[in-house]
C-alpha cells in the first residue's frame, strides 16, 4: 500500500526535479501541500500530486495547440 502523504524529496523523485524546485512549487501555492508536526514539515498528498500532474498535461496540451510546430522553409 502506497503512503497517502509524500515527503518533498519523494515528490521530487516522482517528477524528476530537484527538492528545491518542489519546495518552490509548494511555497508558491502551485502544488498543494500541508505542514505537519512541531517543526512544520511539508507533506504532499498523493492525490494532489496526481491532480497536479493531470493539470500540467492539460496545460501543456493547450500550449501545444496554441503554439503549433511549423516547418521552417529552406533557405
Amino acid at each position: 500500500m502506497e503512503p497517502r502523504f509524500l515527503l518533498l524529496g519523494d515528490v521530487a523523485s516522482e517528477l524528476n526535479v530537484s527538492d528545491s524546485q518542489v519546495y518552490h512549487m509548494v511555497r508558491s501555492g502551485e502544488l498543494p501541500a500541508i505542514k505537519i508536526g512541531g517543526r512544520g514539515q511539508w507533506r504532499v498528498e498523493r492525490t494532489k500530486l496526481e491532480e497536479y500532474i493531470k493539470h500540467k498535461y492539460d496545460e501543456t496540451a493547450a500550449w501545444v495547440k496554441d503554439n503549433p510546430l511549423t516547418e521552417r522553409e529552406p533557405d
